[in-house]
């Protein structure tokens, strides 16, 4: 990519950005990762990519716009507001969220075609209650999925309970069993999934005895795609349609070409708001944590806590700026991160030049991975965290496509198919 961003995105016809940090979200490398999964799934396999919490911080609505147009068959969310915040942003395939949900947005999920998870008994029965009270004209039945307690201890039905509740949904008018699926607990521990797999089978073995048809079963998330856990009618992919691999599985530990194939999709991006001398002994951001030793030339980039750039890595990050490795020094602060750039080669730096804080600049790359270490959190985190507030750029063919900033929640800029940039005023929710 060449020339700034104010010219990038210029040319492109898209608005200016409201401060100069941002996340440059690249929807080549996302359509990528899809096709990629869908590889691993294999052929005929359903892929329900996982959009929750704002597409793990990618946004939530043009990820799943740009992995719908890339032959998604549909999207996984954790809320049944996620899931009617796609609706209105124009997502039109089958929606399935993960987690139980409210009973008194039964009418609102039927409505729009939005299936919801069952996790125990009781709130079964609450849900069907709340059912008999929609009326005929909201539309279609109730999609329902019964989510199984394999052995995650977090949520979902026992098998015992499968038939019993697989029955209870049948025997309702306005509800229809669609799903049933669990979530692997260590899908690199082999003989823990195993076991997870044959309590799994053995919900499908009891409804088939009883007489049962059996729904769509979906098992693999990306950990389970990455481990060749079987795909069933359905995967539900989420960190790698992101580029990344879980934690959990460790350089080399992976077979290189399937885990090769996977590109990071964010990166973060930020440009000086001032860049000053300072002598020995100043002090450098609240506290002060940090007092420069000698004459010291620092960066202040405009981004900090507030946007997900975690208070943790206060004297310890660092940012990439023409392509070699800089010191955060200081503490992160709410709107600001303060980079000693006194050794970088060649003229000072200024206002003008580029620093990318997540992802490549030149041979150097700062990974979700890097972050996840020096905040001892997981991969999951660091991104998803990334704040709503900061602006995200979203390029195609290296050459910028839509902007989603706070200014244009209600205006979601994008460049349409003639290469004019046009604002869709009917967006009155997220874009």
């Amino acid at each position: 990519m060449t020339g700034s961003i104010a010219e990038r995105l210029a040319a492109a016809g898209l608005p200016p950005l409201p401060r100069m940090a941002w996340l440059a979200i690249d929807l080549d490398a996302l359509r990528d990762n899809l096709a990629a999964v869908r590889d691993l799934a294999g052929p005929g396999v359903p892929v329900f990519p996982v959009v929750k919490a704002d597409a793990y911080g990618h946004g939530a609505v043009p990820v799943a716009r740009a992995l719908e147009a890339a032959g998604a068959d549909g999207f996984c969310v954790a809320a049944v507001d996620e899931g009617l915040d796609l609706r209105a942003g124009g997502i039109r395939g089958p929606i399935r969220v993960l987690y139980p949900a409210p009973p008194g947005l039964a009418a609102a999920a039927a409505r729009e075609r939005i299936g919801v998870s069952v996790g125990s008994g009781q709130g079964l029965m609450t849900l069907l209650a709340e059912t008999e009270r929609m009326i005929e004209s909201d539309g279609q039945p109730l999609d329902l999925e019964l989510e199984l307690e394999t052995g995650l201890g977090r949520g979902g039905v026992e098998p015992a309970e499968v038939v019993a509740l697989a029955q209870a949904i049948a025997a309702a008018p306005r509800t229809r069993l669609v799903g049933l699926w669990t979530h692997l607990q260590a899908p690199e521990d082999v003989p823990r999934t195993a076991m997870q797999i044959a309590r799994f089978q053995a919900a499908v073995d009891a409804l088939r005895h009883a007489g049962l048809p059996v729904p769509e079963r979906h098992i693999a998330a990306s950990g389970g795609l990455l481990s060749d856990v079987a795909a069933l009618e359905g995967v539900r992919p989420g960190l790698a349609i992101y580029g990344l691999i879980p934690d959990e599985f460790p350089p080399g530990t992976l077979d290189a070409a399937p885990a090769g194939r996977f590109r990071p999709v964010m990166s973060l991006h930020a440009q000086p708001v001032r860049v000053a001398n300072l002598p020995v002994g100043h002090g450098i951001g609240y506290g002060p944590t940090f007092t420069t030793s000698r004459p010291s030339r620092i960066a202040t980039l405009p981004l900090g806590y507030g946007d997900g750039y975690a208070r943790q890595l206060s004297n310890r990050g660092e940012a990439l700026v023409r392509g070699i490795r800089v010191p955060l020094v200081g503490n992160v602060a709410m709107d600001a991160i303060m980079i000693d750039v006194t050794d970088v080669p060649g003229p000072p730096v200024t206002t003008d030049d580029a620093f990318v804080l997540l992802g490549r600049q030149g041979d150097e790359v700062i990974s979700a991975a890097d972050l996840a270490r020096l905040r001892t959190t997981n991969t999951w985190e660091v991104i998803s965290q990334m704040s709503r507030r900061l602006p995200r750029v979203y390029d195609a063919a290296s050459a910028p496509v839509e902007v989603r900033t706070l200014i244009a929640e209600s205006l979601s800029w994008h460049v349409s198919s003639s290469g004019m940039a046009t604002s869709a005023t009917l967006r009155s929710t997220r874009s």
